[in-house]
């Protein structure tokens, strides 16, 4: 057998490993929720005997089971809570029984109806959210930005990629983990994305791919640089980005078209869908943005931004920079 056939073999059986490993922990979970909703029936069905009941049931199951953790009064009582926040929607329990029980209490805390929950729910299983990103989408109130984007997609696109391509982008996008001065440029807002590239594509959400920043498209005379470029895995197709430091111009819109034909030209392939361009200003006015929207041939959405932590100059120029926090402990080191 030559060396390549065998790490052929060796990667089917790793990845093998690897997907059953997953699915047993998804199972497992599954298996753990949905004994909890069982337990919650229970509870509430007796719900005659009042919290003695409840605490007589953890004592006993504490005493019986000691090595396994959940079993708290305070956590039979979230079961109880649980069990009739979905006991008449069958659609949400599946969807539920795929989170850890962790982002169960969380959408249960939250927020108060089932419709609203299965938004968090789909996307946390789609993006593989932990228990704090989901706070924080929660927080940012991601069920009203999903979606809300201005774009001429629906007209420009295939029904099945439109659609998509609407779910796959916000308005607002908020940028909490970068720091910025009042009166920040587009270039320094550039830097402080890629600085925080991870954050930004978890933001951006699944399925976009970072390409490069500054991305060279040349002519026989000119030269173009694209703030951000990105490669959408699902959608498969590229996602030019521009950013913009104020509100939204008219004239955006042709210089962002103009890209996105670029790159059409330039880096698309055979099996690529064509090119989304997505123009991410400080603030725009709806009418403006409509307006220029119908008067370019390529698909282009635009969105709003938020940075949430904004500083006078005088402040931030204050702050030790990373290099000098380094210098500090090489030095003490």
């Amino acid at each position: 057998m030559i060396e390549k056939d065998f790490k052929q073999i060796l990667n089917d059986i790793k990845i093998d490993i690897k997907n059953t490993q997953r699915k047993t922990i998804i199972e497992a979970n599954s298996n753990l929720i949905m004994l909890y909703f069982r337990l919650g029936k229970i509870l509430d069905d007796n719900f005659e005997y009042g919290n003695k009941f409840i605490d007589d049931v953890a004592r006993e199951l504490n005493l019986e089971f000691p090595k396994i953790k959940g079993f708290s009064v305070r956590n039979l009582k979230y079961m109880k809570t649980f069990y009739n926040e979905y006991k008449n929607d069958e659609l949400v329990q599946q969807l539920v029984a795929q989170l850890p029980w962790g982002h169960n209490l969380l959408l249960i805390e939250k927020i108060k109806d089932n419709e609203t929950r299965k938004i968090y729910a789909e996307a946390t299983i789609k993006n593989g959210w932990s228990r704090n990103v989901l706070a924080m989408q929660i927080e940012s109130n991601y069920h009203l930005r999903i979606g809300s984007n201005i774009n001429n997609f629906n007209n420009l696109l295939p029904s099945t990629d439109s659609d998509l391509a609407n779910n796959s982008f916000k308005d607002p996008y908020i940028f909490d983990f970068i720091t910025l001065k009042e009166d920040f440029k587009e270039k320094e807002l550039e830097e402080a994305l890629l600085t925080k590239i991870r954050d930004v594509l978890l933001e951006l959400g699944k399925g976009f791919s970072f390409v490069g920043n500054q991305y060279k498209i040349s002519t026989a005379d000119n030269d173009y640089y694209i703030d951000l470029l990105f490669y959408h895995l699902e959608l498969r197709c590229y996602i030019v980005v521009e950013l913009k430091a104020g509100k939204f111009k008219p004239e955006y819109t042709g210089q962002l078209g103009f890209y996105v034909t670029a790159v059409d030209e330039t880096l698309r392939k055979e099996n690529d869908n064509p090119t989304i361009g997505l123009l991410l200003c400080k603030d725009k006015d709806r009418l403006s943005v409509d307006w220029s929207l119908k008067s370019t041939s390529v698909p282009v959405g635009v969105s709003s931004y938020e940075v949430k932590n904004i500083l006078p100059k005088e402040v931030l120029d204050k702050l030790p920079t990373e290099e000098d926090l380094n210098l500090h402990i090489d030095i003490n080191e």
